[in-house]
């Protein structure tokens, strides 16, 4: 009799356990987690954004040393955005970094959404299209939600002690780049993706709400084979406001 009462038992446990499981596991799919950071981010504020200025300093290291290589003390990026981008690891709508140390020109780049330049001229295109492989990455989040793109699960890790989701954007071009989602805040906290290069990441810390709700991360670090490559630590940051093309064009010499 006892035998039969825990056979008995067990089938009950048996039979309400998935649908206890069911009822309260956390639903882990790639899209809502991306859903979920979109809305942390900003929502459609951060998903449409027409231009972005950003200005702060940045720190430099050497490949072969563990000490800066050199510091920017005036570091400053403007970009207008393509509002249907599909290019995951290329150039992209329009853009210009610039960074300088006490006054003096340290390097800049600009891409005018059809020429790569810099300080000392124009960019050949092959080597234009190895930078822009090596740097752009991030921007494709915004279109991960569209059509053409494939979104994957991938294993979770902790990052700085956050734990993180990780998850793989890959853009209709085939590219694959691996996104990190803080899973108390739901900001975006990693960025992966393979690199002429080498494999580079990107962390984001310090993040700070806009009166429009657009989240930036004030702390960025970029990585290359796990070494650190620099940081920039923004402190200025405007979205959406008019910034002249001609900021955009090689300089004439």
């Amino acid at each position: 009799m006892m035998r039969l009462l825990i056979l008995v038992l067990a089938g009950l446990m048996a039979i309400a356990s998935p649908a206890q499981a069911e009822t309260s596991a956390p639903d882990d799919s790639a899209r809502v987690i991306l859903e979920q950071a979109v809305a942390a981010a900003g929502g459609d504020a951060w998903l449409n954004p027409s231009t972005l200025y950003l200005a702060g300093r940045a720190v430099f290291y050497a490949p072969d040393s563990a000490e800066p290589r050199s510091t920017a003390d005036d570091y400053r990026m403007w970009r207008a955005m393509n509002p249907d981008r599909k290019t995951a690891h290329g150039a992209d709508g329009k853009v210009r970094i610039t960074a300088k140390s006490d006054g003096k020109l340290l390097f800049e780049i600009g891409y005018d959404g059809t020429t790569t330049w810099t300080e000392k001229g124009v960019m050949p295109k092959d080597q234009a299209d190895a930078y822009w492989a090596s740097n752009f990455g991030f921007g494709i989040i915004r279109e991960a939600l569209g059509d053409g793109f494939r979104l994957e699960r991938a294993p979770d890790r902790d990052l700085g002690g956050h734990a993180i989701a990780l998850m793989r954007v890959i853009s209709p071009d085939g590219a694959t780049t691996l996104f990190g989602i803080d899973r108390q805040s739901h900001y975006i906290r990693y960025m992966g993706f393979v690199t002429p290069r080498g494999f580079h990441e990107r962390h984001y810390d310090d993040f700070v709400r806009l009166p429009s709700g657009w989240v930036q991360a004030r702390e960025v670090t970029l990585f290359y084979n796990g070494v650190k490559a620099n940081t920039v630590f923004w402190q200025v940051i405007k979205v959406g406001e008019p910034i002249d093309p001609r900021l955009f064009a090689p300089p004439v010499r």
